[in-house]
């Protein structure tokens, strides 16, 4: 039986009044938080991404931290990732500012180019950055041909030997304090220490344990010491300038994803068998 007027009408107004509820409840879904991302005081995601996009340094000169995925040439890691879900807690985009090299990556936080890093601790770095707990450690070994003479990192520190190290790394910044009697000579990044080392007919590679592995692979006649020199403590960072609320929740964040298990899952996801997890205390 046919509608009257009046009901038509009624009926019409009861649909657009449901359309609208139905949008407003949409529009409060895309809104709400996502499972796991609580609401973030506005004040400390203005003061990490004041531009309104998070700009995350990413140094490719690390490969325990991020390497270019070998099918779509975009950056991967256990770095991207944590960039990535702390985009995701700020509800904003992500930006990733790519270095070759530590100290490239180092600079971009440093001057403000990009908001957060992901860099090992060093108490120079901490003139202008403001570093969390470590989210992973990283072994530091010495790489020498094998008919050399040093069989011990204590071997290393003689005067007449000479060091390749990547220039502004974790390496050169601590070698740069504990060597007194041997030659430091700064390879261009990190991943160029090995062929430096060769080409220079160097004595010692100090690097990051993988990549010296890789290189000694690829080229033969070459072995590393027994023991490591150093562990770094991989950290994220912050520009001090940014105040402490950016810098009390990027530590926070980090704890949170070493607790989670989020870290963990990362490095093997990326086949990163030889980084350890620290505890969520930082140790």
């Amino acid at each position: 039986m046919p509608l009257s007027r009046r009901a038509q009408r009624r009926r019409s107004i009861c649909t657009a009044a449901f359309a609208v509820a139905i949008a407003a409840s949409l529009g409060a879904c895309a809104q709400a938080p996502s499972s796991g991302s609580a609401p973030v005081d506005p004040a400390v995601v203005a003061a990490l991404a004041p531009t309104g996009t998070l700009r995350a340094s990413i140094n490719l000169g690390n490969p325990v931290l991020a390497s270019l995925d070998p099918v779509t040439g975009q950056p991967v890691g256990v770095s991207v990732d944590l960039a990535t879900e702390l985009a995701h807690r700020l509800h904003v985009p992500l930006a990733l500012v790519v270095s070759r090299s530590a100290g490239a990556s180092v600079d971009k936080v440093a001057s403000e180019e990009a908001d957060v890093g992901f860099f090992a601790i060093d108490p120079r770095r901490g003139e202008q950055i403001a570093f969390t707990g470590p989210y992973v450690l990283i072994e530091g070994f010495y790489l020498v041909r094998d008919d050399s003479p040093i069989r011990t990192n204590a071997q290393v520190d003689q005067r007449g030997v000479s060091v390749a190290v990547g220039k502004g790394s974790a390496y050169d910044l601590f070698l740069s304090r504990e060597l007194h009697q041997a030659t430091i000579v700064r390879a261009p990044t990190s991943p160029a220490v090995v062929q430096t080392f060769l080409d220079q007919r160097l004595d010692v590679a100090a690097g990051v344990k993988q990549q010296l592995e890789r290189d000694a692979a690829k080229t033969g006649g070459l072995r590393l010491l027994d023991e490591r020199f150093m562990v770094i403590r991989q950290a994220m960072g912050v520009p001090k300038s940014r105040g402490t609320k950016a810098a009390d929740y990027l530590a926070g964040f980090v704890q949170q994803m070493i607790h989670s298990g989020f870290v963990a899952q990362a490095l093997q996801r990326h086949h990163i068998d030889e980084a350890q997890v620290p505890a969520s205390d930082g140790s």
